[in-house]
């Protein structure tokens, strides 16, 4: 485990362009950030994903600022050595700028999140300017953003066309202008994500989008097999958590019904 004493900041993950790779991964809690900084991860993101893979919902559209407040929170007081960063869940950042900036400081000053997350390219690049100028750290997300997506018709890849491809790589180079530390590309072909990777000065980290970006973030829970059904074709599943938990539960129903615990040596 590297050491505790060397804290991940957002300048150090944009000093990172094109050296070692970035490894970030979501967390939604306490003992999973936990887990993730212990493991040396480099940047830990507070997923507004968690509205589907915690809370049941059926899109992140849902998700509040006070559900993602509340899983911050929970997050920084892990204390990791990784990079927190919270994602600005929807109608938190595309109403007003004002608006974004109350709702970032209160991922600051509230949530103890180091950084945000927010999506979109031009539309919101006066939004991480201005959230940059007040000293609040801004990952951007571009390709396919979870939010848009009725825009989208469904979790699909984007940046298929020539023109799509070009106004993915105008808005890199936006939200790059706009002071974004380091830009997610989610869902997008892979040979797009290293035209831009090559074109950018700031760290690309892809989702779906190929090995060529300057790092990787997934969604912890389908890399432990923590959510049910097939991993996604962008994902690998490096554990079956989900299936332990269910044995390891089945033996507990077993032996509480057949009275094998407790036994004296669980009793006072």
């Amino acid at each position: 485990m590297p050491g505790k004493e060397r804290k991940i900041t957002a300048p150090a993950i944009r000093q990172r362009k094109g050296g070692e790779k970035i490894v970030a991964v979501t967390a939604y809690d306490y003992p999973t950030t936990l887990y993730a900084d212990a493991a040396g991860v480099d940047l830990i993101l507070v997923g507004d994903s968690l509205g589907m893979v915690l809370l049941g919902y059926p899109t992140t559209l849902p998700v509040t600022m006070e559900e993602m407040l509340h899983h911050t929170k929970a997050c920084a007081r892990a204390k990791p050595r990784a990079l927190l960063v919270a994602d600005m869940p929807y109608l938190s950042y595309q109403v007003t700028v004002e608006d974004a900036v109350r709702n970032a400081g209160r991922f600051i000053q509230e949530g103890g999140a180091e950084a945000v997350k927010l999506e979109g390219g031009d539309p919101v690049a006066e939004t991480i300017h201005r959230l940059v100028s007040i000293g609040i750290p801004v990952l951007a997300h571009l390709g396919m953003t979870p939010q848009s997506v009725h825009a989208f018709g469904g979790h699909r890849v984007q940046g298929r066309t020539d023109e799509a491809a070009k106004r993915l790589i105008e808005d890199a180079h936006i939200v790059e202008q706009a002071g974004a530390f380091a830009v997610v590309l989610e869902l997008i072909p892979a040979a797009l994500a290293k035209e831009i990777t090559e074109q950018l000065h700031i760290p690309t980290i892809g989702i779906g989008a190929g090995p060529d970006c300057d790092g990787q973030i997934q969604v912890l829970h389908d890399l432990i097999g923590l959510v049910p059904g097939e991993p996604l074709k962008h994902t690998k599943r490096y554990a079956h958590v989900g299936e332990d938990i269910t044995r390891a539960l089945r033996q507990y129903a077993e032996e509480v019904r057949s009275g094998q615990f407790p036994t004296e040596e669980h009793a006072f």
